[in-house]
């Protein structure tokens, strides 16, 4: 598939990290078919935002989502990341979050 797609790279992280909230870097980047500086850069930002955090379990990081935090688009801000989780997959699935 070439040219465009529904989400950003960003929104894909997040789907990975929900999906599997110790996945690697790497994983995540082979995954979303970005390159894993990419991802860590993707995930940072993230962070910086407040809509994830990083806990160390043991040698590994375990990510924690923040699901209340509002999406960034002006247009959608009445909506919140765990309702763009919850439309793409079912929340229970998705690992820790805050809320959890």
């Amino acid at each position: 598939m070439a040219g465009w797609t529904f989400l950003t790279n960003h929104a894909h992280v997040l789907l990975c990290i929900a999906k599997q909230p110790d996945a690697r870097l790497l994983d995540i980047a082979v995954t979303v078919g970005i390159t894993e500086r990419a991802g860590q850069r993707i995930v940072t930002e993230l962070e910086d935002a407040g809509y994830l955090r990083r806990e160390r379990d043991g040698r590994r990081n375990r990510y924690v989502l923040e699901p209340r935090m509002p999406m960034r688009h002006p247009m959608d801000r009445e909506h919140d990341i765990g309702e763009l989780l919850g439309l793409l997959g079912d929340m229970d699935r998705h690992g820790p979050t805050a809320d959890a």
